[in-house]
């Protein structure tokens, strides 16, 4: 075998060549991360928050984590089968970790084969995949959003002297495992004050427009004066009934109604009275903690021992999780949302709603 020998100059020129690789190492990433491909797939763009929040928070986290991670983004607009497509495309491009808030809970497990057969890892993002093998899980504590709209609406009947309702309870989608997990919050609430639920509903896919047939429905089949409130489970599904009451000639601040999500329309509606109350689960902690999972993962770090801070049952295993508590909005504390980030004091407060915004403390 020859043997190749440098004068001093040529050594000298092999020695620069490795410090200048060895700083184009630490400069590639100026927080001395790995770089990595981190699949972002969100379930629907009809609720606002996922495209004006979850994915600029998230994005902007795993930048500052990782500035030589990729990020590949998908909305699957409520269709299951093409979510399972961006979650294969995704594994095509080279994604390392599949951050995955699942359209459909229990199909959703097709995805996670498919990315573990790739030795990919998971995190069930928002809503928990069940019956697989996710990595990991982030959310809220869902049956607190149930029990805080329970509690909330126990005190909207009560302030119309009618204690035990009867109230309406428009839940969401059957096929997403926190809508169960709400629904329950919310009937064990209103079961423990003795509040009758007089009609009850599962709303495919979240939609406004369905929930508003449903609780046009029950206005027929309880007549106007049938109901004392509307458990809503969310800030759509609250604006559907506020609209349905509307239509039929009923005051909507007589019937306290709920939400969730702390939409700007929601919030909107709380500011003029319309609506009683949501929740507000802030989005920065928890896109913010699905970014440091998945920058560790695509890193191959360990993940912070520290936010993980509960194992739940998924149906296959103990999932490591991180688990955030949600808060109850009612109008004196719109201004907490506003202050936390998630909603735009310029977007709530424009035209008919400045002045409420002023009287809540609302400043522009």
């Amino acid at each position: 075998m020859s043997r190749k020998i440098f004068g001093p100059g040529g050594a000298a020129a092999v020695l620069l060549a490795l410090v200048l690789i060895a700083a184009g190492c630490g400069s590639s990433n100026d927080n001395g991360s790995k770089g990595g491909t981190i699949a972002l797939l969100l379930p629907e763009n009809h609720t606002p928050r996922y495209e004006a929040n979850d994915k600029p928070d998230f994005e902007a986290k795993v930048k500052d984590l990782c500035s030589d991670c990729k990020i590949l983004y998908s909305n699957a607009e409520q269709d299951a089968s093409k979510q399972q497509s961006q979650a294969e495309a995704a594994l095509t491009q080279g994604a390392k970790v599949l951050v995955v808030d699942a359209v459909d809970a229990g199909s959703a497990g097709a995805i996670v084969k498919k990315a573990k057969a790739q030795k990919v890892p998971v995190v069930s993002y928002d809503r928990l995949i069940t019956d697989s093998d996710v990595d990991y899980y982030i959310s809220y504590e869902n049956e607190k959003v149930g029990q805080l709209q329970g509690q909330s609406l126990i005190k909207g009947v009560k302030a119309q002297g009618k204690p035990q309702g009867p109230v309406v309870l428009l839940a969401g989608d059957p096929a997403d495992n926190n809508a169960g997990q709400f629904k329950k919050g919310a009937q064990d609430a209103l079961k423990s004050a003795g509040v009758k639920i007089a009609k009850s509903y599962d709303t495919p896919g979240w939609s406004a427009d369905k929930a508003q047939t449903e609780m046009q429905q029950a206005i027929t089949a309880l007549g106007n004066s049938g109901f004392a409130g509307v458990l809503a489970s969310n800030d759509d599904l609250g604006g559907a009934a506020i609209a349905a009451m509307k239509q039929a000639g009923i005051k909507p601040d007589s019937r306290p109604t709920t939400g969730q999500d702390a939409t700007v329309a929601g919030l909107q509606r709380i500011l003029v009275g319309d609506q009683y109350m949501t929740v507000w689960k802030p989005i920065k902690p928890e896109a913010g903690g699905a970014a440091q999972i998945a920058v560790a993962l695509v890193k191959g770090d360990k993940v912070p021992d520290n936010l993980i801070n509960q194992q739940l049952d998924n149906g296959t295993k103990k999932v490591p999780s991180v688990i955030l508590t949600p808060q109850a909005i009612i109008r004196t504390s719109v201004k907490n949302v506003v202050n936390g980030g998630d909603a735009k004091a310029s977007d709530i407060c424009k035209g008919k709603y400045a002045s409420a915004c002023k009287s809540a403390g609302i400043s522009q």
